[in-house]
């Protein structure tokens, strides 16, 4: 019995330590501390790549967001607490600014406008105070922050549960076997399909590209040997042998677009076609790859990998298991953010250009920093937090929070949301799964149409962001493990 208790006694400290250097709901603020790090500079670095110069030649740079403000009616400036923020019903929020460049001119510094900022991250001008100290400024030591602060009411950020983007998924249905990935480049996703005709033909289906003969989409790519195909797939099956057959005589890329844009029913002259077929299969086809015309022979490499996983899973009829939590995400502040920042950011852009454009051509003199405010921005993306309206049309995002005791928030800051509707049956999505162990609390869920559909973290369970290691140090690893890298 001593033996029993000296075991509780030190599994108690060691909790008790944990919680001294960690909070209960830090995955929130650590995802929101990565998108104000990391996320915004790789958002305007990937903005800055897909930007069209043709009208105005706009380069964008640096990102950096300042320290929560207020400006007075005096237009005075001052630093404000989240206890100010409520008391005056205003925003919690911070300056961003960005350096922006026209033409061959040097970088100016412009401020887009505010962005709010998460109580208890790094930019929180309370970060970093000890219980004495936020005492004195009139906060709770105990609050563990992680929500924002928007026109004096607190709102929260809900965690969204989803299926793995990037990731594929074979799943038998009312027409046959399929294989599904979700290709997602920024806040856009594209599902991919690989399915069978009765014939045994191998089709893919994307965008508007519906039932494209795979071995006419990989040849399109860049792979025009059927001899290497069939090595790349590396399963021979009665359907990739039809597969090839039926596209035996096209052995040039051009030949494989121009056979697409025809099927695909794409009109013009053989340059338009070819033009329009390529354009949307490098932006539309396994955008995550890239979207460049150097992505291509990824692109058919996949293809075909994918095409084998099908041909296996379909033989062995083996389906992927969907709610299975290697095959899940949540999705915290820092990914719901940055889909939102991308788009808005993409409209200030647009208009930015546009605004431009106008004052060039009445040739007037003008300066980037007084015409790239825009308040609509920010305006935005605080409505967006302070209604819960997300892009997608996405509801219920941001809810209040329930500040009946400390359990409530703590509850409150650890709900997960899916992605699926209340209104359909989805059986097996509400129900408990092995991998839920240590991840999710099997009892806290609401009763109704919602039931195993919102669901909360398990008290200590911690939610990583994603890798930061650089591509080149990764694919070195890999060789040193042994693998190869295609040329």
């Amino acid at each position: 019995m001593s033996e029993q208790n000296s075991h509780l006694a030190s599994n108690r400290l060691l909790i008790k330590k944990y919680l001294q250097e960690h909070s209960l709901v830090e995955s929130n603020i650590t995802s929101f501390n990565d998108f104000v790090e990391r996320r915004l500079q790789e958002i305007i670095d990937s903005i800055n790549e897909e930007i069209s110069r043709e009208e105005v030649d706009l380069w964008l740079g640096k990102i950096s967001v300042g320290k929560p403000e207020i400006i007075e009616a005096d237009g005075s400036k001052h630093q404000i607490s989240p206890i100010e923020a409520r008391l005056r019903k205003v925003t919690y929020s911070a300056p961003i600014y960005l350096e922006v460049s026209t033409g061959n001119k040097e970088f100016t510094i412009v401020e887009l406008g505010k962005i709010p900022i998460m109580v208890g991250s790094k930019l929180c001008n309370l970060h970093n105070m000890n219980a004495e100290e936020l005492t004195r400024s009139y906060e709770d030591p105990k609050d563990p922050g992680g929500y924002f602060v928007i026109n004096g009411n607190e709102r929260v950020l809900v965690i969204i549960e989803d299926l793995a983007q990037n990731q594929p998924f074979t799943e038998k249905t009312s027409k046959g076997f399929i294989l599904r990935i979700l290709s997602q480049r920024g806040s856009y996703r594209i599902p991919v399909t690989v399915n069978k005709a009765p014939d045994g033909n191998i089709f893919v289906s994307f965008s508007r590209f519906k039932n494209v003969p795979a071995m006419l989409l990989i040849k399109a790519l860049g792979i025009t040997k059927d001899s290497e195909i069939a090595s790349f797939i590396g399963k021979e099956t009665d359907s990739l042998i039809v597969s090839l057959t039926g596209s035996s005589s096209i052995s040039d890329t051009e030949e494989a677009v121009m056979a697409i844009g025809e099927k695909m029913n794409i009109q013009g002259t053989k340059k338009e076609i070819l033009t329009r077929v390529r354009s949307r299969i490098d932006s539309a086809f396994l955008p995550h790859i890239g979207t460049k015309q150097d992505a291509r022979k990824d692109k058919a490499v996949t293809l075909c990998k994918m095409i084998k996983q099908f041909l296996i899973s379909q033989e062995l009829g083996l389906e992927t298991d969907r709610d299975h939590y290697a095959n899940k995400r949540v999705r915290l502040s820092g990914d719901l953010l940055s889909d939102l920042f991308r788009v808005n950011l993409n409209i200030f852009i647009r208009d930015l250009q546009h605004n431009i454009q106008k004052i060039e051509k009445k040739k007037k003199f003008y300066s980037v920093k007084s015409i790239a405010k825009s308040t609509l921005f920010q305006h935005r993306i605080e409505s967006a937090i302070a209604t819960g309206s997300w892009i997608g049309e996405r509801a219920g995002v941001t809810q209040n929070m329930d500040k009946t005791n400390g359990l409530a928030v703590l509850s409150e800051l650890q709900r997960v949301v899916s992605s699926l509707p209340n209104e359909q049956e989805n059986f097996k999505a509400r129900t408990l799964h092995p991998t839920h162990y240590g991840r999710f609390c099997p009892v806290e869920t609401p009763e109704g149409t919602s039931i195993g559909l919102r669901k909360n973290l398990a008290m200590m369970a911690i939610v990583s962001t994603a890798i930061k290691t650089p591509e080149k140090e990764l694919t070195s690893q890999l060789e040193k493990c042994g693998m190869k890298q295609l040329k």
